[in-house]
């Protein structure tokens, strides 16, 4: 696969917002563009990335992740989310809540070490998906 076909492959599985995919092809073709700002922006904008700071905790987490329309439509119990106030610790809980609803939260890179990018995703994506952002070089993963 060439690079375009992998970053438009990314932004399907990702999520399915129609303007997506346009926004990082069109930071392909720019010669200063970045497409995973592009594709940051694009998730970001089709409310599908939940941006949280290191020192937030599990109730901000559960309250960006209640907004996310994959989220909104599981309605899964995020109580014990709210519980913790170690980020990385809630971040694990969520996890664990949305895998028994079929989805998992991966954390995508971000040029800020205290900023953590997450999105909500189908169970049976998060194989391609890590595949296709090795493939571009690009850190996606599951919380550790």
């Amino acid at each position: 696969m060439d690079t375009e076909a992998l970053w438009e492959r990314l932004c399907s599985l990702l999520d399915d917002d129609e303007h997506l995919w346009p926004a990082v092809e069109a930071a392909l073709e720019e010669s200063d563009g970045d497409p995973w700002d592009a594709l940051l922006d694009g998730l970001d904008d089709a409310g599908a990335l939940a941006s949280l700071e290191a020192e937030d905790t599990g109730m901000e987490l559960a309250d960006a992740l209640a907004q996310l329309p994959r989220v909104f439509r599981l309605q899964p119990d995020l109580g014990a989310v709210n519980d913790t106030d170690d980020l990385d610790d809630a971040i694990g809980e969520a996890d664990r809540v949305l895998e028994g609803h079929g989805h998992r939260l991966l954390v995508l890179e971000s040029d800020d070490a205290d900023v953590h990018e997450l999105v909500v995703v189908p169970e049976e994506a998060v194989g391609p998906i890590l595949e296709t952002a090795q493939a571009l070089e690009r850190r996606i993963a599951p919380p550790s």
